[in-house]
């Protein structure tokens, strides 16, 4: 045998070992800054998975740990559509740590604990109901008309990582149990009243909040295990002046955190308009933190059951990213208001988020250096690296 048939026998082994090897994705999470990121989310495009690794299977991928081997919890989300739409995850770094996590052909050892979950509630007249593993929230739909409600947002508290929304509406509607009041898991002692509640948002025209009704419609994108999205569309039923808006809100709500991500838009006669995120003051002007610069609104409260027994404190905050502006910040019309400037057919995004004194937040600077905290970590945030390999 010659030399150069020697080199062609080899070369044909080492083509057949490579085929052999299973395609795998690797992809690096950095941290750059001083500060830690705990549990925060990573979320890649499925375009970018089947890019480098293109036998990527949605029910048939196991993450690991490059380090320790151990697998990492992960989700496929599909934003509501036949087809998947990304990869989400989540890591905790300290200052200046990185990670490689490895995306493989195979199935996970264990099942991913579900810590989200919402739906809509037709049983208690035309809820939209949503929760992870540290809060809870409802919006008001149609069948509550009658009772004139707002586009506002209500707000459980919790002191249990177990889902607990089932549960409540089940125990309220069939076993004189109600969830006003706390049994053991927590409540929902939030009033909304007619105002934006716990961080809902409305156009805010000629210095008047304008606050809205009802949603009209709503979709379920994904639920849980580690996140869950959903929509709701507000047609025709905000009111500004003698005109009326659309309004349509995509929210997310991951494991582990205490804030909702929205994105809003609205439609209607304008070019150009401000909208306010809001938390409502109710009658107790309570103790509130506000950053225009970090873009942020934090507030706490007394939190008192239907049955008049003291429930602690309640925490409300909002928060605009840097790349959504926060101009300024007003109290007005019984609300905390954080001030954005939007142009139509753009998306907004800012998020919105609860706490509770019985569970995680002793105090009001305990819940004010949370919400401080997560703002800095969106304006310092992780940077994730994709690339193709062999396993």
């Amino acid at each position: 045998m010659n030399t150069r048939q020697s080199i062609v026998i080899f070369l044909c082994l080492l083509t057949l070992v490579s085929c052999q090897q299973k395609q795998m994705a690797v992809v690096e999470v950095s941290n750059s800054w001083d500060i830690t990121h705990e549990n925060s989310p990573v979320g890649l495009p499925w375009s970018d998975i089947i890019a480098n690794m293109p036998a990527a299977k949605p029910d048939n991928i196991v993450l690991v740990n490059a380090q320790t081997g151990e697998e990492v919890a992960h989700q496929v989300c599909y934003h509501g559509e036949p087809v998947p739409a990304g990869l989400f995850f989540q890591v905790t770094l300290k200052p200046k740590e990185s990670i490689k996590i490895f995306i493989k052909e195979g199935k996970p050892k264990q099942e991913v604990v579900y810590k989200t979950f919402g739906r809509f509630v037709p049983e208690r007249k035309d809820d939209y109901a949503w929760e992870n593993d540290r809060i809870a929230f409802r919006m008001f739909g149609p069948a509550l008309a009658p009772e004139n409600p707002s586009n506002g947002v209500d707000l459980w508290l919790k002191r249990t990582e177990n889902l607990i929304v089932d549960k409540f509406y089940f125990d309220d509607l069939n076993n004189n149990k109600s969830y006003h009041v706390d049994h053991g898991e927590g409540l929902d002692c939030y009033r909304v009243g007619p105002a934006l509640g716990a961080g809902g948002i409305s156009p805010f025209v000629d210095d008047v909040l304008w606050v809205g009704k009802h949603f009209t419609s709503h979709e379920t994108l994904d639920n849980g295990p580690l996140l869950t999205s959903f929509r709701l569309k507000y047609d025709n039923n905000l009111r500004v002046g003698d005109k009326f808006f659309s309004k349509e809100i995509t929210i997310y709500i991951e494991a582990g955190s205490q804030f909702n991500t929205a994105v809003v838009k609205f439609d209607g006669d304008f070019s150009e308009i401000e909208v306010a995120a809001g938390i409502f003051l109710h009658d107790d002007p309570g103790n509130m933190r506000y950053s225009v610069e970090d873009g942020y609104t934090a507030f706490g409260e007394i939190a008192t059951s239907d049955a008049g027994v003291p429930a602690g404190r309640n925490y409300i905050a909002t928060v605009f990213p840097p790349w959504t502006t926060m101009s300024r910040v007003l109290i007005q019309q019984n609300h905390l208001l954080a001030i954005a400037p939007y142009k139509k057919g753009d998306e907004l995004m800012y998020f919105f988020g609860g706490g509770w004194s019985k569970w995680g937040f002793e105090t009001d600077e305990k819940w004010f250096d949370h919400v401080a905290a997560f703002a800095q970590r969106l304006r310092m945030p992780l940077s994730v690296a994709i690339s193709g390999g062999l396993d």
